[in-house]
């Protein structure tokens, strides 16, 4: 099985293109977001200690984690959103292994993961992965897709911001795909991009 990270900043369409890749055979996707909610539930791992270090604010009325109060409270300064990724992410990581063995087991020939943070993160173990892509975009394009996606102008404004200095680094096994244009357009990219490594040296070698 191959394991290919999808990075970019928000907006730049990583799990809409990650969509329309799974949909063709023995291809599958994880969202590293959806990983981290389920740590969050009450009982989770992730549970008590985000509670610990950013107090009850950040819990709604039925005691669950409101996942926006804790953007919100996470992304006031770089300590605060350094604390939460120390939390989560190591969690996360650890789930993201057992998913992609379960993914091995059941014969998945290719494994699309995407998170915003995969090439940034410290927590990140970055040699479970084949490659990388990192989806790029134009500020304004990606300011009005997330606006399109109903996001408050508030929100947008803090994940932009949030994200304003996340650049890939300098790495052989990182290749950017440009993803100012339309959804289908960028998937059919990112998976030439993939054909075409693979022809040229098998991935994981």
């Amino acid at each position: 099985m191959k394991v290919i990270g999808v990075a970019g900043p928000a907006g730049t369409g990583k799990s809409t293109v990650c969509r329309m890749l799974a949909r063709r055979p023995g291809v599958a996707f994880v969202n590293c977001d959806e990983l981290a909610w389920k740590t969050y539930r009450p009982g989770g791992p992730s549970y008590a200690p985000l509670i610990a270090r950013f107090g009850e604010e950040i819990l709604s009325d039925d005691g669950t984690i409101d996942r926006a109060r804790l953007g919100d409270t996470a992304l006031r300064d770089p300590v605060a959103r350094a604390d939460l990724e120390e939390i989560v992410h190591p969690v996360v990581m650890r789930l993201l292994h057992r998913t992609m063995d379960e993914h091995r087991a059941h014969r998945t020939a290719v494994l699309l993961v995407e998170g915003a943070l995969l090439l940034s993160s410290p927590h990140v173990d970055r040699q479970a992965f084949d490659l990388f892509v990192w989806l790029y975009a134009p500020e304004e394009v990606r300011r009005g897709r997330l606006l399109s996606a109903g996001l408050g102008g508030a929100v947008v404004r803090r994940r932009i911001e949030a994200q304003s200095e996340l650049t890939p680094p300098v790495d052989p096994r990182v290749y950017p795909v440009d993803a100012s244009g339309p959804p289908i357009h960028v998937a059919d990219r990112v998976w030439s991009l993939v054909q075409t490594l693979q022809e040229r040296r098998p991935l994981g070698q």
